[in-house]
C-alpha cells in the first residue's frame, strides 16, 4: 500500500511540474506577442507623418526578412497565418492603396522626400489568428 501511495505522488509530482511548465512557456510566449504587438501598436495614431510610416516599413521589412517570409515573382511578400506583416498606405491623390513593397522599390527617399510632412492616420489594424501577432496595418493620408 505504501508503494503506491508513493508511486502515486511521484506521478501527481510529474504531472504537476509538465503544468507549470507549460504555463509558464505559454507566459513567455504572450509577453513576446504582448510585446511584438507594442512595437507596432505605438503606430495606432492619427497624427503620423511620412517618416513615421517610412520607420514602419523598414520594420516590417525587416520583421519579414527575418521570419524568411517568401516572396512572389512581382516581389510581393506572400503573406502567411503567423509571423509576416503587410503596411498598406491610401493615398488620397489617387484613391489607391500601395503595399509596403511597392514603396520600397520605387524609391524609400521618394517617399520621404514628397510625404515626409504629409499626414497619415492608422485606418485599420489586422492580427494573425495563429499567433495573435500584427498581420497587418492600414494607413491612409489625411487631407489638408
Amino acid at each position: 500500500m505504501k508503494k503506491i501511495l508513493i508511486i502515486i505522488i511521484f506521478f501527481m509530482i510529474i504531472i504537476s511540474i509538465f503544468f507549470v511548465v507549460n504555463y509558464k512557456n505559454y507566459q513567455l510566449k504572450q509577453k513576446q506577442v504582448s510585446e511584438f504587438n507594442s512595437d507596432y501598436e505605438y503606430y495606432k495614431k492619427d497624427d503620423l507623418n511620412g517618416l513615421d510610416i517610412t520607420t514602419l516599413i523598414n520594420k516590417a521589412i525587416s520583421n519579414n526578412e527575418k521570419f524568411a517570409v517568401p516572396k512572389d515573382e512581382n516581389g510581393l511578400y506572400i503573406l502567411d497565418d503567423e509571423n509576416s506583416i503587410e503596411i498598406y498606405i491610401t493615398m488620397i491623390i489617387n484613391n489607391t492603396t500601395y503595399r509596403m513593397e511597392k514603396i520600397n522599390q520605387l524609391d524609400i527617399n521618394a517617399f520621404i522626400r514628397y510625404f515626409g510632412e504629409i499626414g497619415f492616420k492608422c485606418t485599420d489594424v489586422q492580427y494573425h489568428k495563429k499567433s495573435g501577432k500584427i498581420a497587418s496595418m492600414t494607413f491612409e493620408a489625411k487631407e489638408y
